[in-house]
């Protein structure tokens, strides 16, 4: 599996691949969190805290996430590598885990410059650290809850087709499915059940700063799900 999740960063990051991924959600988070003037610019917000980033971010991600994960097996299916992968000395889950883990440590990358921005806050306060901690931490643990069934999604979206784009357009789809449609679907119905197998309920739960087991094991239930769900498409790929 290390040896998979070794290939995998290498891969991203011999490509522009990588440094796009860190570039551009960096870039879009900075000209909507500090330049473009609106709601979500934290400067004319006028509260020291991270709401506006927390908020962002899921939208960003169910984008950039598939950008990253369309390649993981419908590469290999197109280039005809697959059945070789297959037939190395190691399980197929450890394939899934390897390619798993490789997508999840590019997207934390791409995560760890944000720190940053929680300095920034800190230092822009009145006084001069006047920011919720605990708020601030929960929404970053959220986010790792949320990053985590994003990529586990994106990793079986790329295993439906050898083309990327499709890869890409299933995995954005379930995505946003499962952040804001169940959501949606419960706002219709009227359904308390509905909205709770949406990941938006689960995530602002937790950016509360309270870590709920219910939440983190909605979110560790949907991770393992979908690689479950990898693992069988890719164990008919040897048939």
């Amino acid at each position: 599996m290390l040896t998979i999740l070794k290939k995998e960063i290498n891969t991203f990051f011999a490509s522009p691949i990588g440094y796009l991924v860190v570039g551009i959600f960096l870039l879009l988070n900075g000209l909507f969190l500090w330049l473009f003037k609106g709601e979500n610019n934290i400067l004319d917000y006028g509260f020291s805290d991270l709401s506006s980033f927390f908020l962002l971010a899921p939208w960003i991600l169910i984008f950039l996430i598939p950008a990253v994960t369309m390649r993981s097996f419908s590469d290999e299916k197109k280039q005809g590598t697959l059945e070789l992968l297959l037939t190395k000395p190691i399980t197929h889950l450890n394939i899934v885990l390897g390619k798993y883990f490789g997508a999840f440590v590019l997207i934390l990358i791409a995560l760890l410059p944000t720190l940053l921005y929680v300095y920034t806050v800190y230092r822009l306060g009145n006084p001069v650290g006047n920011i919720d901690f605990g708020s601030t931490m929960g929404s970053y643990f959220g986010l790792l809850f949320l990053i985590a069934a994003y990529t586990a999604i994106g990793i079986f979206a790329s295993t439906l087709s050898d083309n990327q784009i499709v890869a890409f357009i299933t995995s954005v789809a379930i995505c946003f499915m499962f952040y804001i449609g169940f959501e949606s679907l419960a706002d219709f119905a009227s359904s308390n059940f509905i909205e709770q197998l949406g990941m938006n309920v689960h995530y602002k739960s937790i950016s509360r700063g309270v870590l709920d087991t219910r939440d983190i094991i909605y979110f560790l239930s949907i991770t393992a799900f979908f690689i479950i769900l990898t693992k069988l498409n890719i164990n008919k790929e040897q048939k």
